[in-house]
């Protein structure tokens, strides 16, 4: 029996990092490829997350860097930060990105709908403007993840990360619901600019999961810089006043703290609303992520996922490995799987933290018996700006064969140079290995090589 013709071999539901990867190496590997995107192509981390939000941490980097020029001997007149010079710069970047990644697909001759699509069955999609029913012999959901929106009330008055990009004017006050890694990139990026930050959060917990030392120094180092924080304070009611501004009702406070600007980033869930999984019998987890293989297979043998939708690890690079894995196997013949042991990660607060392999708290939880190498030390750059912030960087060694398990970083330029080192973590160095290295003198990096 002849195989049944479909109108594509692979219709991929979401152009986000994964989506693109995963339609531009089908299509290298001679698939008919389609693509359906709702909003924009490149995704979260292109076009509201990730780039635009680094771009505006470099910009608030300057109110820092212009107030220590005078100690270098530069004289700088009439100091002015304007909001709209910024936020429209970052916007039209976020233009020119969504160009790169349309013309990465047409080059790549993946065909674009842009519009919203469904799933309505195991082979087949329908598009909501104009109807259309497509059918594929694969479907691969990309569609990422969306900010979790809060239940009290008044929330509609919050905003979230996807609208911050876009606010008309530089609030003087903002409060700021979670302290993960999205809460605290914004807060570093609010208080630099000159804005007062409140960061409120339900629990006494800051950036779950990094090393508690750093987050400690995290903590201690933003209070220094103006930040406030109210923890153990879940949110009651927000009350929106006749001027604009915000009260915020929190538990265990007697009084409404009041902002311009209420940011809600409690964290990101698996987008899968309206997709239609259902009618292909594709399983959910209890967070209401897409289960999948190694391979990324759903629940139906022909329905794929790949990147935030999964909850695997929420991480850009993820799901490009993923998409490629994906694509590389399924078209190509190529039998790959995605290697999750040792990712590094990166939190552009500032200072930046940023850090690979194991705690020491989940170093000694499995392996018992390891060391603890740090430095603890005032970067070169903070002597002229008469700063008393201190960078720290920790490393967890396995004390029976010397092996690094694990190295975290706090300070200027962490997360640039902890890529280099995430390689000899994930290659399985050891101490040694960096002691017998001779430092690159004089740099914050080279504290890595002379740890005690």
């Amino acid at each position: 029996m002849a195989e049944q013709e479909y109108d594509y071999d692979l219709f991929v539901i979401g152009a986000g990092s994964g989506g693109v990867r995963a339609s531009r190496i089908a299509s290298s590997h001679g698939a008919r490829v389609a693509v359906a995107e709702e909003y924009r192509v490149g995704g979260t981390c292109v076009i509201r997350g990730c780039v635009p939000k680094k771009l505006l941490v470099y910009g608030s980097h300057f109110a820092e860097e212009l107030q220590d020029a005078a100690n270098y001997g530069w004289t700088v007149d009439k100091m002015n930060f304007d909001w709209p010079t910024l936020r429209d710069a970052v916007n039209k970047d976020v233009d020119r990105l969504n160009a790169a990644y349309t013309s990465t697909l047409e080059n790549n001759k993946v065909e674009r709908f842009l519009e919203r699509a469904t799933i309505t069955g195991p082979h087949s999609v329908k598009l909501a403007d104009s109807g259309r029913e497509i059918t594929a012999k694969y479907i691969l959901v990309a569609t990422g993840a969306w900010p979790v929106t809060p239940t009290f009330e008044g929330a509609e008055h919050c905003i979230t990360s996807n609208e911050v990009f876009h606010l008309p004017e530089l609030p003087r006050k903002v409060i700021i619901a979670g302290a993960g890694y999205i809460a605290l990139e914004f807060a570093g990026i609010f208080n630099a600019l000159g804005s007062h930050v409140t960061v409120v959060n339900r629990s006494e917990t800051l950036l779950r999961g990094y090393d508690e030392t750093l987050r400690d120094r995290l903590l201690q180092i933003t209070m220094a810089r103006g930040i406030e924080y109210k923890f153990n304070c879940p949110f009651e009611k927000v009350v929106k006043r006749e001027d604009g501004c915000m009260e915020a009702y929190l538990k265990n406070q007697p009084d409404p703290i009041v902002a311009d600007v209420i940011l809600v980033a409690t964290g990101r869930k698996p987008k899968v609303e309206g997709l239609g999984l259902e009618n292909a019998g594709v399983e959910l987890g209890e967070r209401g992520e897409i289960k999948v293989d190694e391979h990324n297979r759903t629940s139906c043998d022909s329905i794929y996922a790949v990147g935030d939708v999964t909850d695997r690890v929420q991480l850009t690079p993820v799901a490009i490995r993923e998409g490629q894995a994906f694509a590389d196997r399924v078209f190509g013949g190529i039998e790959r799987k995605v290697d999750y042991d040792c990712i590094p990660s990166a939190v552009f607060s500032q200072p930046p933290l940023a850090a690979v392999g194991l705690t020491e708290g989940q170093a000694r939880n499995r392996y018992g018996n390891v060391k603890v190498y740090s430095s603890d030390f005032r970067p070169m750059k903070n002597v002229f700006g008469h700063r008393p912030e201190r960078g720290l960087y920790k490393m967890v060694v396995d004390a029976n064969t010397d092996k690094v398990l694990g190295i975290h970083m706090i300070g200027p330029e962490a997360p640039e140079i902890l890529q280099a080192a995430a390689v000899a973590v994930k290659a399985g160095l050891t101490k040694a290995a960096f002691d017998d290295t001779v430092a690159l003198h004089p740099s914050m990096a080279e504290e890595l090589v002379l740890l005690k």
